[in-house]
């Protein structure tokens, strides 16, 4: 019997570029020809101003990012979080204006402050075929 994992997304052929992308070291945004703003997650259209998919367009981040917010998980009974434990998941600000979830690597809870600098970090993951966006103090 195989366990279900809840730490991995089901891919399809609209998030496909950027599973790919992810695979590579690279993360990926859309960004809006109508408004010029870059949003994540990645969504068919703007969520911003509803041009469609015509005018949003997939972008290469440049993987720099603060902190917004953290919490640390110390409980959490879905596969395989609960072999994590504890871990901090974050929301941090992109250079290039959305805000992202994600975990935060590399770093003691006690050391983390808001504003902090990151950088974008890749976890694979291969019996999924992926690698998963992480974070992790810049400089390290």
């Amino acid at each position: 019997m195989t366990t279900v994992r809840f730490d991995l997304p089901e891919t399809d052929a609209f998030t496909r570029p950027y599973w790919a992308a992810a695979a590579e070291g690279r993360l990926l945004l859309r960004r809006c020809t109508a408004c010029t703003r870059a949003h994540h997650y990645p969504r068919e259209f703007c969520p911003y101003c509803w041009a469609g998919e015509d005018r949003v367009a997939w972008e290469t981040a440049s993987g720099d990012a603060v902190l917004y917010t953290w919490s640390v998980i110390h409980r959490n009974d879905l596969p395989p979080f609960g072999t994590r434990v504890p871990y901090v998941a974050a929301v941090v600000d992109l250079a290039e204006g959305p805000r992202m979830m994600t975990e935060i690597v590399d770093c003691a809870a006690a050391e983390l402050r808001i504003g902090m600098r990151l950088r974008v970090a890749f976890r694979p993951e291969p019996e999924a075929g992926l690698a998963v966006p992480v974070f992790r103090p810049a400089g390290t």
